[in-house]
């Protein structure tokens, strides 16, 4: 049993040193409950800096060329990330429960590619995030689309189910065919996502005025990856887009459609967290895979 004329004795209170109120480094998130700034933690750096591997094509496309077994192309990567992105079922199905990642799941889907790719509705509901223990959820945005206030009601409904339960959302803007892609577009998207209560937004990198996306932006932008590009092209896009003001990158393609995708995810680890510049990340890339160039 306690002693308590000792346990009564002996406190201390530091009364020459009062309390600190640790600084939290995501961009916007210094107001949210713990809970989610927990999570927002095991998905961004100590830097306020995110490194994600996307390999959640499949929801719409099947199995895309480089994810035809993710369990032999994909899991070996984790390592070298902070945070996958995937559907539940990929998930369940073939990520080890012993990686330590954060996982951000893929909660809106719809139609095929054979259909009007904006028709989607949320696939998943928070509690299965939870039982998952996600640290987020994602949801596809169509700002301009066919289908943009059911896009727009998918997110705020996630929203609403992830305070509830202390799971931050990440809204993604999608771009269709006939859709511009430059700073203006993605000021407009990314700004409205935010506006509606997503605690991270993913969007496309633009050559001109990308600053202007992220500075209107209240909370952490994350690049997409987008289609593959030359190696060299593909981190210097990267390297761009944190220098403009992201928070992070989520590559998919560009990572494992290459002929050497471990050496390929290190090197744009090293232009997130690492503040390599694109030539340094290709010759890092260049020695870990032997001299590969695709």
């Amino acid at each position: 049993m306690a002693d308590l004329d000792g346990n009564i004795s002996a406190k201390d209170y530091g009364l020459d040193y009062p309390q600190q109120t640790a600084g939290f480094p995501v961009k916007g998130a210094g107001q949210l409950d713990f809970g989610m700034r927990h999570r927002l933690a095991r998905i961004f750096g100590p830097d306020g800096r995110t490194a994600m591997l996307a390999f959640d094509h499949g929801y719409f496309q099947g199995p895309t060329s480089g994810l035809e077994r993710i369990d032999l192309n994909v899991v070996p990567l984790a390592p070298y990330v902070d945070a996958l992105m995937a559907t539940r079922g990929v998930i369940r199905s073939v990520v080890p429960a012993s990686c330590d990642n954060a996982l951000v799941l893929r909660a809106s889907a719809g139609a095929s590619i054979l259909k009007e790719l904006s028709n989607e509705r949320l696939a998943m509901t928070i509690e299965d995030a939870v039982r998952i223990d996600a640290a987020g959820v994602a949801v596809q945005v169509f700002i301009g689309g066919e289908y943009e206030t059911q896009s727009i009601q998918n997110l705020t409904t996630m929203i609403d189910a992830g305070l509830a339960a202390g799971i931050p959302v990440l809204g993604v803007t999608a771009v269709g065919k006939d859709m511009v892609r430059d700073a203006r577009y993605f000021g407009l998207a990314t700004r409205i996502i935010a506006e509606l209560g997503a605690q991270m937004v993913k969007t496309y990198f633009v050559e001109t005025d990308f600053e202007q996306v992220t500075a209107g932006c209240p909370v952490p932008i994350i690049m997409a990856g987008g289609k593959k590009l030359p190696v060299l092209d593909a981190l210097t896009m990267a390297y761009r887009a944190i220098q403009g003001g992201a928070a992070g990158v989520d590559m998919g393609r560009n990572i494992f459609q290459r002929s050497n995708p471990t050496a390929m995810v290190q090197a744009v680890r090293g232009v997130v967290h690492d503040e390599l510049d694109p030539a340094q990340a290709l010759q890092l890339y260049r020695d870990l895979s032997g001299g590969a160039e695709d």
